[in-house]
């Protein structure tokens, strides 16, 4: 292999003689940049993106990196902008990078690609001076990706760092004409997200034709901010009164719910103990809309709640705390033995208010499209939070935009349709089943539900949305015309979460 063909490898360019390099090529890395090493808070930032690459998950892996590397504060918040901006954007910046470079991202050398990535973040969505932006990812580069590659990182930084972002997206985005596309590059969403999440706001009836491209765009955006810390008070077990004694805020969208606007949440008592959780008030409103059904019949006279599919326990936590103040049995199950561990640290504090309250909860493991048979119409409220592809969650998950695909719809229908179908016959008649998801992908929530409808007789479907009050009671705007609740990031501040409510006929 030619000196040319390894450095090709490396994603370094070919670089002339050292007599024809320009005097100003020279003079913008002086021995002392040329040579110093990027700061901790860089260098945890690229390995956590090194890890995702892999397969992690940022949400677990960069906390954990900043743990070992005990890195806080401000430079763990710069961190994470980091990691997160330069993932979730990754799609526009590969596109300005390949322009940069002269070549197809997939050319460079998967390393290098995630430096300048991160390079491209602090130049175009983070307020960092250019030129510490395009000499700390220099340094960064000759430190993880040799010295060869520290050249080719300077010149396609420096090229990135000649225009502004919006000059980029123009340059990137020019000779494509489909609006939805064009949008999608430049909101840094594959194209078929872009297409699913506009058929959602119109299947779901939350845009017109006249402001469809509006609302997409106005959702694509609100995808690329971070999301907001939200969390719960587990109804007897913590009150938002204890949360705002550590600093976060009401926010009068859930009756139980708080933001906190900075700080660790994990320092929170509460939060240590179980007691409260970091949880979207989407996810809160439609815990307490299942709660607030009322049931009759066989349901109502023995009445006993089930969370179909319960891991990690977050949606788990907040019912188990509702069950247990109203004295209810509650059962938690899960698949995963992982996950149903997971169950059980979360429920610990409403384990031991159970015993107190000399009320049953349990956490099972097994499947939860047996639950049927196990238990047949043995619970007055089922709750189905179905494995979904994840689309109305891509603030807070930053990666997941970039592993999904088509194909996870149309795998986790048939999933979809056996766990509604389960909870169903495990619902006593005059019960409810609440089925949600976070995703609002119409083959994902209402065609799910209606495929059911059509097959069974013994549901109906109820109008959820007058038991989707705020913390005044009053009801939430913009829901649709029902009977099925979908909520926006958009719109409301929430995740996108998708809600039926079914009840079982007498």
């Amino acid at each position: 292999m030619s000196d040319d063909e390894r450095r090709e490898r490396r994603g370094e360019r070919q670089r002339p003689p050292a007599r024809e390099r320009s005097a100003r090529h020279r003079s913008e890395q002086r021995p002392s940049e040329r040579a110093r090493r990027t700061d901790p808070a860089r260098l945890t930032a690229y390995t956590a993106m090194r890890e995702i690459a892999d397969g992690a998950y940022a949400n677990l892996a960069l906390p954990r990196l900043l743990r070992d590397k005990r890195i806080t504060g401000r430079d763990a918040g710069f961190a994470t902008e980091l990691v997160y901006g330069a993932t979730r954007m990754s799609g526009l910046y590969d596109a300005i990078i390949a322009l940069a470079a002269g070549r197809p991202v997939g050319k460079i050398d998967a390393n290098v690609l995630d430096t300048l990535r991160l390079g491209a973040h602090q130049v175009l969505g983070m307020r960092v001076a250019t030129h510490a932006a395009v000499d700390e990812t220099v340094a960064l580069a000759r430190q993880v990706n040799g010295a060869g590659a520290a050249g080719f990182v300077n010149a396609v930084m420096r090229r990135i760092s000649e225009r502004e972002q919006d000059e980029w997206v123009e340059l990137v985005t020019q000779g494509i004409t489909d609006p939805v596309e064009r949008l999608a590059l430049r909101t840094s969403h594959p194209v078929w997200v872009a297409k699913a999440l506009r058929a959602a706001l119109i299947g779901h009836e939350a845009a017109t034709a006249d402001d469809v491209e509006a609302s997409l765009t106005a959702l694509l955006e609100v995808d690329n901010e971070p999301a907001k810390v939200a969390l719960v008070a587990r109804p007897g077990l913590s009150s938002l009164d204890e949360l705002e004694d550590w600093g976060a805020m009401r926010t009068g969208l859930s009756p139980v719910g708080a933001v906190l606007a900075e700080g660790d949440p994990g320092a929170i008592d509460a939060v240590r103990d179980g007691r409260a959780a970091v949880q979207d008030e989407g996810s809160q409103l439609l815990v307490l809309a299942l709660a607030g059904a009322t049931v009759e019949g066989p349901a109502a006279a023995d009445e006993r709640w089930l969370d179909l599919c319960a891991g990690p326990g977050g949606k788990a936590g907040l019912l188990a705390a509702l069950a247990i103040e109203r004295r209810i049995p509650f059962v938690a199950n899960e698949i995963s033995e992982h996950r149903a561990d997971l169950v059980w640290q979360t429920l610990a504090a409403a384990r031991a208010a159970a015993r107190e309250a000399d009320t049953s909860l349990k956490v099972r493991h097994g499947d939860g499209r047996d639950m049927g048979e196990v238990d047949p119409a043995a619970y007055s409220r089922v709750l189905i939070d179905a494995p979904c592809t994840g689309l109305g969650a891509l603030r807070r998950r930053p990666e997941a935009r970039w592993r999904r695909t088509p194909g996870d719809v149309a795998a986790l229908a048939g999933l979809q349709r056996e766990l509604l179908a389960a909870g169903i016959d495990a619902t006593a008649p005059g019960g409810f089943v609440g089925y949600a998801t976070c995703s609002p992908h119409l083959n994902e929530t209402r065609f799910v539900v209606a495929d059911l409808l059509k097959r069974r007789d013994d549901i109906e479907v109820v109008d959820a949305r007058e038991l989707f009050v705020d913390a005044s009671g009053e009801q939430l705007p913009a829901l649709g015309d029902g009977p099925y609740v979908q909520l926006w990031p958009h719109v409301h501040g929430t995740d996108a979460m998708f809600f039926a409510l079914l009840r079982k006929r007498l």
